[in-house]
Order: structure tokens, then sequence, then C-alpha cells
């Protein structure tokens, strides 16, 4: 089992930026991709970003490039979510997620969730 905790969430105004970190406990995760994924209300949860393994090879939803930026230390079993340049629809509860293989998209194709952290972008 995987064990995953998300912590950085907040209030932020539009165009600043948070951080998001994802810790990892009980087995190793080092041989796992890992994504972040969000859901806003009333809306399905989304994928946003995937890290390889290795952390050398990672995947863009085409609309979150660029403002973005995924990364994992594995030394630290931690993985990090860099949102810049935020806009209110970005106010969403955030997932971090292991498993599956190559860098995958979908929910179903990850086995481990954490619980979410809450981003809130005011206008």
């Amino acid at each position: 089992q995987v064990q995953l905790v998300e912590t950085g969430g907040g209030l932020v105004q539009a165009g600043g930026s948070l951080r998001l970190s994802c810790a990892a406990s009980g087995r190793t995760f080092s041989g796992y991709p890992m994504g972040w994924f969000r859901q806003a209300p009333g809306k399905e949860r989304e994928f946003i970003a995937a890290i390889s393994w290795s952390g050398d090879s990672t995947v863009y939803v085409d609309s979150m490039k660029g403002r973005f930026t995924i990364s994992r230390d594995t030394a630290k079993n931690t993985m990090y979510l860099q949102m810049n340049s935020l806009k209110p629809e970005d106010t969403a509860v955030y997932y971090c997620a292991a498993g599956g293989r190559g860098l995958p998209k979908a929910v179903p194709l990850y086995d481990y969730w954490g619980q979410g952290t809450q981003v809130t972008v005011s206008s």
C-alpha cells in the first residue's frame, strides 16, 4: 500500500502562484508513475499532468501546459505541482495519484489517491 498526502493548497489571488506537494509513505513509490488531477464542484475529475517513475518524462493537458510544472524527488518520496498565473477557473480540489504504467492520464489507471487539497483562486 502507498499512502499519499497532499499539502500546499489555499486561497490565492488571480495571477498568483502555489506549489502543491504530495508526500508518499508505505511501500516505496519510486517504481510508480504519478499524476495530478483536479475536481471542481459539479465537474468530473480531470487530468493535469503525469510524471514517470524516474522523473525524466512528463505529460500535461494542453490547457495547463506552460503554467503548471510537475516534478518529483524520489529521495524525499515527494511529488510537486508548481502552479503559476492562476486563474479563478483553476479553483478546485487537487489530488495526487500513483500507480499504473507509462504516463497514465485516466483516473481508473491509478491505484492510489490522496485525500485532496483545496485551491481557491479569487478574482
